[in-house]
């Protein structure tokens, strides 16, 4: 059994879910600041990939980033660096799918924190990034290890912008999805299978670990109290 799929996907996923966990919490963080007209227009380009199809994100990725059209073709041309078909190109595809998850997540914590705590840590004279990493982070964790958890557990199922983009090459784009698609089209519903427990083993680990760290910090809290 060939396990460059499994590899392929937990480096997919982990990549994009360092970028959607920044990206997303700056995007959650200012835009809950912004008037309601300009948050709404904002929330729609942010939560947009989330109700679009797949397939139709793929398409849109590869209108960009293809080798014949603008940012593929410059970036070909000036550095040699090819944007489609290779493994770093379903980083693309899951970012774009997974970030409003992260993003939604990450504004509904940070429009539920109490302000008054960072006004009473600014009478201190602390400064806004104290604020922002001591104060504000750690009263939304929840929120945000919940976004991370779901970014990183939907960057690991994609599938349909995935196959667009990265394509399927065994050894190269493989990914667990795709490989499963691969397998049930060959009617190879044994390996398919096999790659379907994996997948299931891999999500039931990283909710179970979550659930442990929620359970370990609402006792932290509870012997603070």
């Amino acid at each position: 059994m060939d396990w460059y799929p499994l590899f392929n996907s937990l480096r997919i996923a982990a990549i994009s879910t360092v970028v959607i966990f920044f990206s997303g919490i700056a995007a959650a963080y200012y835009i809950a600041k912004l008037p309601r007209l300009a948050k709404g227009v904002l929330d729609v380009v942010m939560t947009l990939p989330l109700v679009l199809p797949p397939t139709v994100v793929g398409y849109l990725l590869l209108r960009l980033l293809g080798p014949n059209r603008p940012v593929g073709a410059f970036l070909l041309e000036q550095f040699g660096v090819k944007m489609v078909m290779t493994w770093w190109s379903a980083v693309f595809a899951t970012v774009v799918v997974a970030f409003p998850l992260m993003y939604r997540t990450a504004r509904g914590a940070f429009e539920s924190f109490d302000e008054t705590l960072a006004d009473a840590a600014r009478t201190l004279g602390r400064s806004n990034s104290w604020i922002f990493w001591r104060v504000r982070m750690p009263v939304c964790r929840q929120g945000i290890l919940a976004g991370t958890v779901l970014a990183f557990a939907r960057a690991l199922g994609e599938y349909g912008a995935t196959a667009m983009i990265a394509g399927y090459t065994p050894g190269r784009t493989a990914t667990i999805s795709t490989t499963v698609y691969q397998l049930w089209r060959t009617n190879n519903d044994a390996l398919a299978f096999r790659w379907v427990l994996v997948n299931l083993a891999i999500s039931t680990v990283v909710l179970l670990a979550v659930n442990l760290l929620e359970r370990s910090q609402r006792q932290t809290k509870k012997g603070v109290v």
